[in-house]
């Protein structure tokens, strides 16, 4: 009797410490399965945020098309078209007011965005008009130097795709704070040329800051620049009839310029521009500043009369503006480029021949979309840890029970 007691503990000793095992070896499991599903989710949405939503907006980005008459009736060959991106006001965060978190956050988003473009369109150039870096215009040399190291990182390109920037105030300064040394500081980096053509299409870059018209001696070298690229363009307009004050004078495509400067042309304010990455309804009638929001109306007349373009793109206030000049002259704003400008930041796609031109806008993803995303993988990581310490009843459990009284009922 005392023998079969023993046995029948010994074997309930041994069951028990099975079952405890058993409950040990099932909450490690399930713990595994917690850290699985948590590391599964936080993968997907950065994966998301941080790559994939930059393939979605762009995919949805088409070059426009344009009409591409033959220079020859007998031989049918086309005008070449000319793929360009424009895209302003990057404002790359400087060593001063720049938080490391703000940097990683924005240039990320810029570098990203850049990138999937770069590989996505194709472009033959890209314009960036003006306000590159935020601090520029006080950054000391070794900031400087930090600076540019960063930007040729985040907008590094092919060798085939020609890289142009145009100087802004943030990159140089005001007017009050520009200096030659900052101007020639930028213009190593840049290589900033006045005049650009490629596939018979001529491209005016203008130091729009130096247009103060007070005679400054940066002031009188950018005037004296623009008087000698209006000779060299009316020259080449008129190859047939050659005029005499011509001279050697080396001939341009015999098209009319595109203009790419940082400050807008002269208007009063952004009362009638539309659309959803414009300024704000209540900014639009503020009136704008000439010589700090705009150009003067005297350098903007100076600018129309000598270089006659037949297109304007700027930069500077960081919304998207079209705005028609006198003689229907097409003026194009571009919005900022960063989510630090705006929460839509988007870029102009540019399809131009000798003759024409067709412009398209391509939307970057929106800030708040990416953090509602990141929110919601944060409320559904909160359910899942609510879920495995039994504080929240699981969502099968859950929708399991809400079925079954729906049957009952």
């Amino acid at each position: 009797m005392d023998l079969a007691l023993s046995c029948w503990q010994l074997g309930r000793e041994m069951a028990m410490t099975r079952l405890g095992h058993g409950r040990q070896t099932f909450r490690l499991l399930k713990r595994s399965s917690l850290l699985l599903r948590i590391i599964a989710v936080v993968f997907a949405v950065l994966l998301f945020c941080e790559f994939l939503v930059y393939y979605l907006a762009i995919f949805w980005c088409n070059w426009p098309e344009v009409q591409t008459p033959a220079y020859d009736s007998e031989q049918e060959t086309p005008e070449p078209v000319l793929r360009a991106m424009f895209l302003a006001d990057t404002h790359l965060l400087g060593e001063v007011r720049g938080h490391w978190l703000d940097k990683l956050r924005r240039e990320w988003q810029m570098e990203r965005a850049f990138q999937t473009a770069l590989w996505w369109l194709q472009p033959d150039v890209v314009f960036i008009l003006g306000d590159v870096f935020d601090e520029g215009k006080w950054s000391s040399p070794q900031a400087w130097a930090d600076d540019v190291k960063r930007f040729q990182r985040m907008f590094r390109h092919p060798s085939h795709v020609q890289l142009k920037v145009v100087a802004g105030n943030h990159d140089i300064g005001f007017h009050y704070q520009m200096s030659t040394y900052r101007v020639k500081r930028f213009e190593k980096v840049f290589n900033s040329e006045r005049l650009f053509s490629w596939k018979g299409i001529n491209f005016v870059m203008v130091n729009s800051v130096a247009l103060e018209g007070d005679g400054c001696g940066i002031c009188s070298e950018a005037e004296a620049e623009l008087t000698e690229i209006s000779r060299k363009l009316n020259c080449s307009r008129e190859q047939e009839q050659r005029p005499s004050q011509c001279g050697d004078v080396q001939l341009l495509p015999a098209s009319t310029p595109v203009l790419l400067q940082h400050y807008p042309l002269y208007r009063r304010s952004d009362a009638d521009c539309s659309g959803e990455d414009a300024a704000p309804p209540e900014e639009r009638t503020v009136l704008f500043t000439e010589k700090y929001d705009v150009l003067s109306r005297e350098a903007s007349q100076k600018l129309l009369w000598w270089l006659r373009p037949r297109l304007v793109l700027s930069g500077h206030t960081h919304s998207a503006c079209e705005v028609l000049h006198a003689g229907g002259l097409l003026e194009l704003s571009v919005p900022s480029f960063s989510w630090r400008n705006r929460n839509n930041p988007s870029f102009i796609m540019g399809s131009l021949t000798p003759t024409d031109h067709a412009l398209s806008k391509c939307y970057l993803p929106r800030e708040d979309t990416v953090l509602i995303t990141y929110c919601g993988a944060a409320g559904l990581l909160a359910v899942l840890i609510l879920a495995h310490v039994e504080l929240l009843a699981s969502p099968f459990h859950f929708g399991w029970n809400l079925l079954r009284k729906h049957k009952i009922m």
